[in-house]
């Protein structure tokens, strides 16, 4: 039987800011959850918070040494995507290359598919 591929793939950047957040938060994390709401002027954002455990639903995903819980809501909307870290002079922060996107909207704050 062929392994699932996962829903999601993390850079080595997404995975260390990961991994330092759930150190900083003080208290045990199941992960973070990455889900999307309908938001801005294309439709969609990404969403992503602590995890205090895993949901029932949830699709686990688990690289580079993280765990990400993908919201089932979510699933459809971010197959295949790689998250990202990055940091730069004005702005830093997780950013997510996903192939499903059919366009996104100019201050890239949201996306449709």
């Amino acid at each position: 039987m062929m392994a699932r591929k996962q829903a999601l793939s993390v850079t080595d950047a997404a995975a260390g800011r990961i991994q330092e957040l759930l150190a900083k938060r003080g208290k045990p994390s199941a992960g973070v959850r990455i889900g999307v709401r309908s938001r801005g002027c294309s439709g969609l954002s990404y969403t992503l918070e602590y995890a205090d455990e895993k949901g029932r639903l949830d699709e686990i995903v688990e690289d580079k040494g993280v765990t990400i819980l993908v919201d089932p809501k979510a699933i459809m909307f971010i197959l295949g995507t790689e998250m990202d870290y990055v940091e730069e002079k004005l702005q830093s922060g997780f950013t997510f290359r996903n192939p499903n996107e059919k366009g996104r909207c100019g201050c890239g704050e949201s996306f449709h598919v």
